[in-house]
């Protein structure tokens, strides 16, 4: 083989292995990046979700406490942002949550407690049904 074809295909094998190496450089930042995205609008779209729910579940326990009417269409709002964390969130953040409905509802079925009647229940648990729903969603955000 004359010298300038070994020259020519040296220099074309060079050329593409170094297109192919930007190639798959520019592929692998590229897929890096719609990781990245993807990630920040999930964790976002969780945030919501609990956020939701915290607001829907204060709301109701605090309703609780006033009126020992539970009407069931009062909870379907609870129930649907339970079911789309059974779908988003961890089988722990789900327990957490279906334990304060669970809070919400015996507290509906309890004699209704007046203003006053909050003072003796402070240090309860119960007074708080939040409190550890919050803490498993923390953890579930930091994962």
């Amino acid at each position: 083989m004359d010298a300038g074809y070994v020259s020519a295909i040296a220099a074309l094998t060079g050329s593409v292995i170094g297109g192919l190496t930007s190639l798959a450089a520019s592929w692998l930042t590229q897929h890096a990046q719609f990781k990245a995205q993807q990630f920040t609008h999930d964790v976002g779209r969780r945030e919501e979700l609990y956020r939701d729910f915290i607001e829907e579940a204060s709301r109701l326990f605090t309703d609780a406490y006033a009126s020992n009417a539970a009407e069931p269409a009062k909870l379907v709002n609870l129930y649907a942002l339970i079911s789309r964390m059974r779908i988003l969130s961890s089988p722990r953040v789900v327990e957490h949550a279906d334990q304060v409905v669970r809070v919400i509802l015996e507290t509906y079925l309890a004699p209704n407690k007046t203003f006053a009647d909050l003072h003796e229940i402070l240090d309860n648990q119960t007074l708080n049904p939040l409190r550890e729903f919050s803490i498993a969603c923390r953890d579930d955000l930091r994962r």
